[in-house]
């Protein structure tokens, strides 16, 4: 019979998950993460494995909890364009007017490059994908397209422009700016449906 686990999980996953975001998974140390977490280098050990294991975790947290939750708040099924703008729209405002970025856009980077890609990043790319592609078929003009191809080429257009608004808020860009991109997107986007 195992042990319980004496810490409360959620902080500490969301304490290990501001770590990996701010400064990537190569770069955050053992000692980095005992002081996010609160946990002794052994405890980590003990309840995740090894660091790999505490990363899968607190990124599989950060997909529910941040990406999932995000998702659920602006844009739930039904929301259409004006669901995707507000959440595109969020990206603007992180807690405590902070730019650590996107966990998912920042391992992307970091994990890049190679044949297969992180199984991670690449299902929190997909959940984007298939929502942004959801939410365009809820516009009657796009779900007459039969076979589905303005859809799959406009969520393509609004992934990339996703990731690539986290990139430039990651580097301080003016997010008056920023919000004004987002609003001329999504205005085209309903001249266009």
């Amino acid at each position: 019979m195992g042990r319980t686990r004496e810490f409360d999980e959620q902080a500490v996953l969301t304490g290990a998950m501001h770590i990996f975001r701010k400064q990537g998974y190569q770069a955050a140390s053992i000692r980095d993460l005992e002081e996010a977490t609160g946990l002794k280098g052994g405890s980590i050990y003990h309840a995740f494995g090894d660091k790999a294991g505490l990363f899968d975790t607190a990124f599989e947290h950060y997909h529910r909890t941040v990406l999932g939750g995000r998702i659920e708040r602006f844009a739930p099924p039904g929301s259409g364009l004006q669901g995707l703008r507000e959440l595109f729209l969020s990206l603007l405002h992180e807690p405590d007017d902070g730019s650590l970025g996107c966990l998912i856009t920042n391992m992307a980077v970091e994990f890049g490059g190679g044949v297969n890609p992180h199984p991670r990043v690449e299902a929190a790319l997909g959940l984007l994908r298939t929502t942004f592609r959801s939410r365009l078929t809820e516009v009657p003009t796009i779900a007459r397209d039969a076979d589905g191809a303005k859809a799959n080429r406009t969520a393509t257009r609004l992934l990339a422009f996703y990731q690539g608004l986290l990139v430039l808020i990651r580097g301080g860009d003016d997010k008056a700016g920023l919000r004004q991109a987002i609003e001329d997107e999504f205005n085209q986007l309903e001249t266009m449906s």
